[in-house]
């Protein structure tokens, strides 16, 4: 694929998540596309995209944009129409929203690596959550998900694969496209990881953005009512809420550097991850510390978990259930070693061996075809 003109695109470049981790990959990949995208923050970059050419669009120049980029959801779609990526061979698109739109030429081939189908269109409610509007602005902005689903089906139809990066995505993307998409696994970046030399300590561990759909408060009221040390990494607007109902055993620690965060992920118990994810990097973080998580049965840990061996489910999102999976926790010696070899296959060498398979069969396949038509023509 060296010979190739290759562009990446993706939503927006504004915050430091999974999404933009697996576009600092792509571009570890192929260091010399350029990357397309709505906006850009240059304080949330994260530091593998420094070298990166990155290209925005007319939206940069919008006042507050940076950070009030969810109320102009109508807009998007304009901007990525106005990339201009036609001179391309290949594109290669991240997106949970509307970069699988941008307008490619007619013999490009665009490779699309979905997150999970546009969360305003499909998932309002959980895509609005903590947006302060008023409520007449929320009724309109929810009106205009019916044009926009319109918009992204019949763009997500001219895509020619989309890659799912997990089984739950996979089967969303069936669901509002109607579209078959193999899945990859987001790539996890195994070596800022070790196992500890040192036994584990006596507590459990969150490391989440504390904010209500992630269900951290089971977490903190079954570690308070068990007497377990719980300690909770991480900041957002439901840690004023979630200190309220915490018992004496409950700590916690706010926003940590990345190394710090490592250090309590080698040296807990195990994590527990009591919500609902398109996948799910930071329980497999854990896991390459050897370390095993108790996680609620549905989402991206159904694809990531290994019951008995990397860690356990809780089948409901009861205190309850999660007491239960808890105390269930200590009859088991977990072992490290085969916990550290569990997440490094989802490594990052393994993520980008798959996605450079796929691409290959995909132009070979295009290839072929134009090959086998310009044939008949001739004839």
């Amino acid at each position: 694929m060296n010979d190739l003109k290759i562009a990446i695109v993706h939503d927006y470049l504004n915050q430091m998540g999974g999404a933009e981790r697996v576009v600092a990959v792509f571009h570890k990949m192929f260091p010399q596309a350029p990357i397309y995208t709505t906006i850009a923050d240059g304080d949330k970059l994260l530091p593998e995209l420094a070298d990166a050419v990155i290209k925005v669009t007319w939206m940069q120049r919008i006042p507050w944009v940076l950070s009030k980029f969810k109320l102009f959801f109508w807009l998007y779609p304009f901007a990525v129409r106005s990339m201009n990526v036609k001179g391309y061979d290949l594109i290669l698109s991240s997106s949970s929203a509307y970069a699988k739109g941008v307008r490619k030429g007619r013999a490009s081939v665009h490779v699309c690596y979905c997150h999970t189908p546009m969360r305003f269109a499909w998932n309002f409610e959980s895509y609005m959550e903590g947006v302060e509007v008023p409520p007449s602005v929320k009724r309109i902005a929810k009106w205009l998900t019916h044009p926009l689903r319109i918009w992204d089906r019949h763009n997500s139809k001219k895509v020619d694969r989309i890659i799912a990066n997990s089984t739950i995505v996979k089967e969303r993307i069936g669901q509002c496209y109607g579209v078959h998409s193999p899945v990859i696994f987001p790539p996890v970046d195994i070596s800022r990881f070790n196992i500890a030399e040192q036994p584990p300590e006596d507590y459990f561990l969150v490391v989440s953005r504390l904010v209500s759909y992630k269900k951290i408060d089971l977490a903190v009221e079954a570690c308070t009512l068990l007497g377990q040390r719980l300690l909770v990494v991480g900041d957002g607007p439901d840690r004023q809420r979630l200190e309220k109902i915490a018992g004496a055993t409950v700590t916690f620690l706010g926003r940590r550097s990345d190394e710090e965060v490592v250090q309590y992920m080698q040296r807990c118990k195990a994590l527990i991850f009591p919500g609902i994810e398109d996948f799910g990097i930071t329980p497999l973080e854990v896991n390459a510390c050897g370390r095993p998580i108790i996680a609620f049965c549905g989402g991206g840990a159904l694809d990531t978990v290994v019951p008995e061996k990397t860690g356990l489910f809780f089948k409901e999102q009861r205190i309850g259930a999660l007491m239960e999976a808890i105390e269930r926790f200590h009859r088991y010696d977990w072992d490290p070693a085969y916990i550290r070899a569990h997440a490094e296959q989802f490594g990052e060498h393994v993520f980008m061996a798959r996605l450079r398979s796929s691409i290959e069969e995909l132009v070979l396949e295009k290839t072929s075809r134009e090959m086998t038509m310009e044939a008949k023509r001739s004839y």
